[in-house]
């Protein structure tokens, strides 16, 4: 599989504070991956040290295969675009102003381009609006168009939707799956809002206390999480057979009660028990969201 981003046993100090601990993650080319944590778990310390703002005190990463420390990196950080923590707009300027600001920075030879990015974030009726005067969210889409201005094949995002309302939470999102499906971008985005990130991304990857705890891919993330059936019988005695007879995966959790993995109606539950000469005394439905498969890894703690 190609990589947009690798890394391997990535340490950050900060004199007595270990912000990231020997972390390895990767970042398939063509993927939406969100990157979840709470808040200090080391999210916005990873995205610093890749998008080149603070060096790592040990370990190492790669953009499109070019170690960082090579002279390589430099070419391949061109093929980036980075929103960190906030935006960098001039808020005295129009959107259209700020775009040309960019492309001057960039080295363009001329401002072509410029309207079709306006019109891809939906900000090409603003006219002579200051970007001082925009929303939070018609800020957060200029900052992508100026991310997008370089021609990036992969973009990183810091906590994109944070503060966002409603309206401008669907916008964003519209955007990213539009801009990954029909420019193939890849996306690491940052975030705490979980069942907003379950929409989006392709891949996950779990940090906590600067430590990975898992990488999973959404198919396998809805594998883990599918339907469970809790329920408790009256008697173990061929208990094990009349599961077996349901065709689905279960774990017992006594030897009375278990949970029962897969698409099964309760009055069928029912009538294979009761073949086997089982009663059903208690029985609940429940489907594991991407919060609490979270919360799970972390051992039962709750996210900020």
């Amino acid at each position: 599989m190609d990589y947009c981003l690798t890394v391997d046993n990535l340490s950050k100090k900060y004199r007595n504070y270990l912000a990231l601990d020997g972390v390895t993650m990767r970042v398939p080319k063509g993927a939406i991956y969100g990157f979840i944590g709470k808040n200090g778990a080391g999210k916005t310390t990873l995205i610093r040290v890749v998008c080149g703002l603070q060096s790592p005190t040990s370990g190492t990463y790669s953009i499109y295969g070019s170690p960082y420390s090579g002279k390589e990196i430099y070419a391949s950080r061109r093929r980036m675009g980075a929103i960190v923590e906030s935006p960098a707009l001039y808020g005295q300027m129009t959107a259209r102003e700020n775009l040309k600001q960019q492309y001057l920075l960039l080295g363009k030879p001329s401002f072509e381009g410029i309207d079709e990015l306006l019109e891809m974030v939906e900000l090409k009726d603003t006219g002579k609006k200051l970007v001082k005067n925009f929303s939070l969210g018609m800020r957060q889409r200029l900052g992508i168009a100026v991310a997008l201005a370089s021609d990036p094949d992969f973009i990183v995002l810091d906590e994109p939707i944070n503060g966002l309302d409603p309206q401008g939470i669907v916008e964003m999102r519209e955007l990213i799956l539009k801009l990954n499906k029909e420019r193939n971008i890849t996306f690491l985005i940052s975030s705490h809002i979980l069942d907003e990130l379950a929409k989006l991304a392709t891949h996950y990857g779990f940090i906590d206390k600067g430590k990975i705890l898992k990488e999973i891919t959404a198919e396998e993330l809805e594998a883990t999480c599918k339907k469970r059936i809790i329920f408790k019988v009256d008697t173990d005695k061929e208990l094990t057979s009349a599961l077996d007879e349901t065709g689905l995966q279960y774990k017992l959790t006594t030897y009375l009660e278990g949970e029962l993995y897969g698409e099964i109606s309760i009055s069928a539950l029912s009538d294979v028990l009761k073949s086997h000469g089982i009663t059903l005394v208690k029985v609940s439905e429940k489907d594991e969201s991407l919060e609490s498969y979270y919360i799970n890894l972390l051992g039962g703690e709750k996210n900020d």
